[in-house]
């Protein structure tokens, strides 16, 4: 028996590959499902079965992919209604997997159909459990999501706490728990870094295994302080119900060659957004005007499900040379498979082609440093409210990157104000919004909290009236 967890660093999420006597299944696979098939053949396996632990929010799977590819059948727990054909399975069934067994927990409440699939190794002894979003590491999955008619989120809580107490704690503590996802995602508040742990220790770590939580402080601690879930969720769940085009029909038109001019036509006549994925020193210097930044080498994913609203949104992207299909392939693991192209050559071309282009201000934490003692200057500080009020810069306002279009009538448009998050990235992505909004007489400080920490700018540990309100 093999079990490979494959986790993706951007989307905080884990896929997996089970094998035993050359049949293999394939639980929660990523939207490019070519690596699952090339790992089976390698293995001169078959895939048997594509098991989804409920319809994800966070990411679109390529288990409808995967399914039109292998042959295998793609399994859901019980009450879950896909458009295309699956398998609902009950809660307790058994599915054979060359040696070994995956057993259905049906364990409701982070939706309705979340199930939890048991592994049972050759011996018929408990091994591992993957639990999708209903028991992550140090956290469970939020309730919030699946509301729907006159279940309401503490309804669900309430489900979830059922669900952990009577299918997944009575399992012993040396099974092995591998979550959907890790630190990071949206799907819960508090997970831990580690993507792998025992059940035993979680019972000891997670606060809502608590052995004597009533089922009231268990919905209490869970729903209380829940972000607003990412505009995109619902939209994601929507293509995981009903299906979606081929990941190789989405590259072929998102990899389309643009020279500058081709560029600019499109962008002008369907109204694209530009989306520059270079790293944030490469935008600060020069990017086309009213291009908005979010780069490759951050939460990238994540940030574009957050602020690009509507997941058929055109898109034109700008690149580092050869990363085109890598930005199309992390765009549509979230949803927007509606890139039409790239700019050749790069943002080098659009400047060799005499196009017009912009560039950002941007100041040392030394400088900043110096201007904070000279004089009272607009600081705006986009990181989220909780790492606000942990520590920031005295007079500092918060104004955090996933509302930052909640906070334009606070911003001065006419006298200079500096931004900055915790290392850099989101203060640009935050500055690329602001500028497209006509806001040009921004600052931002390079290197963020990390590098003002540095420099010995005095901070405060408290949520001051300074704090805007969205």
């Amino acid at each position: 028996m093999k079990v490979d967890q494959i986790y993706t660093g951007c989307l905080a999420q884990g896929a997996y590959y089970i094998e035993s006597e050359g049949e293999v299944a394939i639980i929660d696979p990523l939207r490019e499902v070519e690596p699952y098939l090339a790992r089976a053949e390698k293995e001169g396996a078959k895939i048997k079965y594509i098991f989804e632990t409920h319809f994800h929010a966070d990411f679109v799977s390529g288990h409808v992919t995967l399914s039109e590819l292998s042959g295998a059948p793609i399994v859901y727990g019980p009450t879950a209604n896909p458009t295309f054909d699956a398998i609902i399975a009950e809660d307790g069934q058994e599915f054979k997997l060359g040696n070994v067994v995956i057993k259905v927990l049906h364990t409701p409440g982070h939706t309705m159909e979340s199930s939890t699939y048991l592994l049972q190794d050759e011996s018929g002894k408990d091994y591992a459990i993957f639990s999708g979003d209903t028991l992550f590491l140090g956290d469970v999955g939020r309730p919030d999501l699946a509301q729907k008619g006159d279940i309401t989120q503490d309804d669900l809580a309430g489900f979830l706490y059922d669900s952990l107490r009577t299918k997944i704690m009575p399992l012993a503590n040396d099974v092995i728990v591998y979550p959907g996802h890790g630190a990071g995602s949206a799907c819960g508040k508090n997970m831990m870094k580690e993507t792998v742990d025992t059940l035993g220790n979680q019972k000891q770590m997670n606060y809502a295994l608590r052995a004597d939580m009533t089922k009231a402080e268990f919905i209490k601690e869970v729903t209380d302080g829940l972000a607003p879930p990412p505009h995109y969720f619902p939209l994601n769940v929507k293509m995981n119900k009903e299906g979606y085009d081929n990941i190789d029909t989405v590259i072929e038109k998102g990899t389309k060659a643009l020279n500058p001019d081709e560029f600019e036509t499109v962008a002008n006549t369907v109204e694209a957004l530009v989306l520059d994925v270079r790293h944030q020193n490469d935008y600060i210097k020069g990017h086309i005007p009213r291009s908005i930044f979010i780069g490759l080498a951050g939460g990238f994913a994540p940030w574009v499900g957050a602020l690009i609203k509507d997941t058929k949104q055109p898109i034109l992207l700008v690149t580092d040379p050869g990363m085109e299909e890598e930005a199309v392939i992390r765009l549509s693991r979230v949803g927007f498979d509606n890139t039409l192209g790239y700019l050749e050559g790069g943002f080098d071309a659009w400047k060799t082609a005499g196009k017009e282009f912009d560039a950002i201000s941007s100041i040392t934490a030394e400088t900043f440093k110096s201007r904070l003692e000279q004089d009272t200057l607009h600081v705006f500080d986009v990181r989220k409210d909780s790492e606000y009020a942990s520590e920031h810069i005295d007079n500092a306002k918060n104004a955090s990157l996933e509302f930052i279009n909640d906070y334009l009538s606070e911003i001065p448009k006419d006298e200079p104000f500096y931004v900055h998050c915790a290392g850099g990235y989101r203060s640009v992505i935050a500055a690329s919004i602001l500028k497209s909004r006509g806001f040009h007489n921004l600052i931002d400080v390079e290197g963020g909290m990390k590098a003002i920490r540095e420099v010995g700018i005095p901070l405060t540990d408290f949520v001051c009236p300074s704090t805007l309100k969205k």
